[in-house]
């Protein structure tokens, strides 16, 4: 891995494992094997392209991961006050 990269992939692990915290299927015995099996099979990467579009699909999955929560709170305070 780049040196220069290095920062903004731990960066993204810390990022996806801090928005994981409320995944609905569990954090300890879903998210966090899965995040880190994911990172795993990337960290022979060299190629300083295949690691940025890596960072970009990461990037992505923590904008649907906030959407999710998102929409999750949203449904919950309708359901609150739309009978």
């Amino acid at each position: 891995m780049t040196s220069a990269l290095r920062p903004q992939v731990i960066a993204l692990y810390k990022q996806l494992a801090y928005l994981g915290r409320e995944y609905p299927l569990g954090y300890e015995s879903f998210f966090r094997p899965r995040l880190k099996s994911a990172f795993m099979k990337k960290r022979d990467l060299t190629d300083e392209e295949e690691i940025k579009k890596s960072i970009a699909l990461g990037e992505y999955v923590c904008k649907e991961l906030e959407t999710l929560y998102y929409l999750r709170k949203y449904r919950a305070m309708r359901r609150r006050y739309v009978k």
